[in-house]
């Protein structure tokens, strides 16, 4: 869970930068849209195969060049 405590005279904007910050980096948004809806498993195991493909054409794609 991600927590940012105010520090002595520190202005808002400030720590709600640090906040969105600390969100970003422990992946909250990442997990919160992953666990919105339901897959089947054999939904979720082609979705992982589809990123599988995508991500070797393009480690094929970059080696190429």
């Amino acid at each position: 869970m991600a927590e940012v405590r105010l520090q002595e005279a520190e202005p808002l904007e400030n720590a709600l930068r640090r906040f969105k910050r600390k969100v970003q980096q422990e992946d909250i948004i990442k997990e919160v849209k992953r666990h919105s809806f339901y897959l089947k498993p054999g939904e979720k195991r082609r979705v992982k195969e589809a990123l599988a493909q995508t991500r070797n054409r393009k480690k094929v794609r970059k080696e190429q060049s």
